[in-house]
């Protein structure tokens, strides 16, 4: 058996402290001054908005958290060490972002019932900060949304908090333009249906990573294609990717070449090339000659 990893990855996020220590900050404090002002002018938008911003927050700290224990050191009883904290913590972030916003909803179907006076030119006030504050954050984690989902969900968290704020700054305005009242709860219920539709597609991914699903940008057909047109290859089985982290993919599979051991040099090239071409950082291949006197117990695709 030939094991053969790369160690060009340390799991993601390394690059990214200095804009959790700055999220953080401007989002914490963000969030006293919002639920004060939200409380003194009355506005369920705003004090959404802050418990928005809390979990916000906690979702940080906690994707945060996960960029640092997926660096740590493997051990003899984490043999990838921590990596997988990472698609965790994205799908807990996709969870909070979910049951606070099930929170909004319910509170604005509240006040639709019982609608109080709001104090207009404050709440646009105070969610106009918070457009600034949430799309400061959210640009400095812009470069990382794509190649790693626990940088997305931070970064979905901040553009969601934003959007909030831009519901709240237009409730504000209608409710100073017209004296109706609804409109507070109503922009509520609107930007709660939007960041639902924009958190959905986290939650999928990130259990489909926790779940051992091949991640979202490797097709496995196109993977065993390529495994199977190497020289020499007779039969490709026992074919399984997964995600040992949100940026980093996993392989394993049994190559039966009838010639034997093609050496290192092959098994060399297969790993380059599984890394350029598919984004699979640590593939592990077993090297079969087929012989039916000990043929492999996981030859069918259907077993594992």
């Amino acid at each position: 058996m030939s094991h053969n990893h790369s160690h060009g990855h340390d799991g993601g996020g390394s690059n990214y402290n200095r804009a959790f220590v700055i999220s953080v900050a401007l989002n914490t404090g963000f969030v006293l001054i919002e639920a004060t002002y939200g409380i003194v002018a009355n506005s369920l938008a705003l004090i959404a908005d802050a418990g928005h911003n809390l979990s916000d927050v906690l979702g940080l700290l906690l994707a945060w958290g996960a960029s640092i224990l997926v660096r740590r050191r493997p051990t003899s009883r984490r043999t990838y060490g921590l990596r997988r904290s990472s698609i965790l913590a994205a799908l807990l972030n996709a969870a909070f972002l979910l049951v606070v916003s099930g929170g909004i909803g319910w509170e604005a179907i509240q006040r639709f019932r019982e609608p109080a006076p709001v104090a207009g030119g404050t709440v646009i006030t105070v969610a106009a900060i918070g457009i600034f504050i949430n799309t400061v954050s959210a640009l400095m984690f812009l470069s990382g949304r794509k190649s790693d989902l626990n940088i997305r969900g931070a970064f979905l968290h901040l553009v969601a908090d934003a959007v909030v704020s831009v519901g709240v700054v237009l409730a504000g305005i209608a409710i100073i333009a017209t004296g109706l009242l609804w409109f507070d709860p109503a922009v509520s219920l609107i930007v709660t249906v939007v960041i639902v539709a924009g958190t959905w597609g986290l939650l999928q991914e990130s259990l489909n990573l926790i779940t051992d699903a091949v991640p979202a940008g490797i097709e496995p057909l196109a993977v065993r294609t390529y495994l199977t047109e190497l020289p020499g290859v007779a039969q490709v089985h026992d074919l399984h990717i997964w995600a040992m982290s949100t940026t980093e993919t996993a392989l394993t599979v049994h190559l039966v070449i009838p010639a034997g051991y093609p050496g290192d040099t092959f098994l060399a090239r297969v790993v380059r090339e599984l890394h350029d071409n598919f984004s699979i950082e640590h593939p592990t291949i077993q090297v079969e000659t087929g012989d039916p006197s000990y043929q492999c117990p996981f030859a069918p695709d259907n077993l594992v």
